[in-house]
Order: structure tokens, then sequence, then C-alpha cells
């Protein structure tokens, strides 16, 4: 069945929205997995008492997300790029759970925002305790050289002399770079305080594209429909 004027248009940007959404979910899901199984960090979830740690929930929550993510993307691109009006609406419907997931999670980082910080501190602070006692896991140091770069932050430290992750640190802005940068957990809880509202707005602006979405996948599922209809009853004419 072919669609055109708004159906065609909302296939195409599901596509998009499910190829960027794809990314996103591999990222997670990839992460989470070496996290949760890399030889340096295994034992972590092998310990009972550490089963409620920051670092475990985290990373069982990036598992848990990529593989959502994947699995609404699987039926999203079945839906729009087959034309199935049946996937399309299982589809509508798990993006209406992420909708509303999203919406909790919001008001919960607003309302919680202080133990938020606190967790994301004690986040990194693990991952740092991880890299060194796995002598430079690869993907550990990955992900804290995206982290030290973005925020232009230096380990636990920010004393290049004395920083043991200084491998990781992002090159120097200015001369006094040289010698001392601002330590992470303390640029990071910085950052929390005075980005909030950015950080609100993104959380926003996810929302806004899941609703774009479920518009596009309900203006495409009419015009299956109505494709459809039109089909059978031509048939039922000829016949």
């Amino acid at each position: 069945m072919a669609v055109d004027g708004c159906g065609l248009v909302c296939k195409y940007i599901l596509f998009i929205f499910n190829i960027i959404f794809a990314l996103v979910g591999l990222v997670l899901l990839g992460l989470g997995l070496w996290l949760r199984f890399s030889p340096g960090t295994r034992g972590i979830f092998e310990i009972e008492a550490l089963n409620s740690s920051v670092f475990v929930m985290v990373v069982t929550i990036m598992i848990v997300l990529g593989s959502v993510i994947l699995i609404v993307v699987s039926f999203g691109d079945y839906g729009a790029c087959g034309e199935k009006r049946c996937a399309l609406q299982v589809f509508s419907v798990l993006l209406a759970f992420l909708f509303v997931a999203e919406v909790a999670v919001a008001v919960l980082a607003y309302t919680k925002r202080d133990q938020v910080q606190m967790n994301i501190v004690e986040f990194y602070t693990s991952l740092y305790a991880l890299y060194v006692s796995s002598g430079g896991d690869p993907v550990i140091g990955v992900t804290l050289t995206f982290i030290h770069k973005t925020l232009h932050c230096c380990g636990v430290t920010g004393v290049s002399l004395i920083e043991i992750a200084k491998n990781t640190c992002p090159d120097p802005k200015g001369f006094s770079d040289y010698f001392i940068m601002k330590n992470c957990p303390v640029t990071i809880a910085e950052v929390f305080d005075s980005r909030g509202p950015m950080m609100m707005g993104i959380l926003f602006g996810i929302g806004v594209l899941l609703i774009t979405a479920m518009v596009c996948t309900s203006i495409l599922w009419k015009q299956l429909k109505k494709v459809h209809q039109e089909v059978t009853a031509y048939y039922k004419n000829v016949y």
C-alpha cells in the first residue's frame, strides 16, 4: 500500500526518528553490557552487598533502557517501512509508555535534584575507581575521557602532577591548566546546579520528539487504514 502527502512525510519522519533512537539504544546497551561483563567491573555485580550501589543501578538502567529502546524502534521501523498497521499500533502504545516514564523521571529529577546530584557524583567516582583498579579499562577510559572533555575537568584531584587518570583529561586551555584543572566531582555538582534548567529543557525536547512520533504514527496509521479500505472496496466492485 502506498501513502502520499502527510502520510509520506510522517513515514520519513518516523524513519529518521527510529534511526536516532536506535543509535541511542545501541550506545546505552553496548556500554551497559561492557560495564556489566567487563573483567574489571564484573566482580562488583557478584558481591551482594554492592547490588544496591549507584554504579550497579545505573548500569542496570542502561541495559534495560537500551533494550527497551531497541524493541520500540524495531516495531517502529517494521510498522513505518513495511506499512504494517498492527506494528504501528504497538509502536504508538510503547511510545506512550516511554513518554509517561520520561515525564515521571523529569518530575523525580526536579523534586529530588539534590539526591540525583549526589548519585551522579557517586557514579563518576565509581567509574574513576574502577578505571584505576582495572589498570586502565579501555571502555571506562573512553567514558571518562568523554566526561572530562565535555566538562573540562580532570579526575578527582585536578592536579596533573598527581592525577592517576591524567591520560583521560582534556587538553589545557590556559597556562594554569597545565598544572591544575577543576576536579570532576566538584564540576559535576556545579554543572548540575547551574544547568538544571538546560537539563530539564533536554527532557522537554525528548518529550516533544516522542509526541511528534506518536502524532506521525497516528497519521500514518489512519492513511494506511484509508488506503486499505479503498483497495478493499475496489476489489469488491471488480469481483
